[in-house]
């Protein structure tokens, strides 16, 4: 599973490089992030593009892991 590191960063950048991950990889892709606007961002993007997900979180963060198989 590919893992990306978004906390820290403002949208639109998670939602920009989680779909970059996605179309780069043909694995499964797992991100954190650690802002509540980004986590709902990239859940939108994942449900437009029809990819499962499940979410936790963890401390202050957020993983969303997203399914692509």
């Amino acid at each position: 599973m590919k893992e990306i590191d978004l906390r820290g960063l403002s949208c639109p950048i998670p939602v920009i490089r989680t779909k970059k991950a996605l179309s780069e990889s043909d694995d499964n892709v797992r991100v954190r992030v650690d802002a509540f606007a980004a986590k709902e961002n990239i859940i939108r993007l994942v449900n437009k593009l029809s990819y499962k997900y499940d979410v936790s979180s963890e401390g202050d963060d957020w993983v969303i892991n997203i399914y692509k198989k």
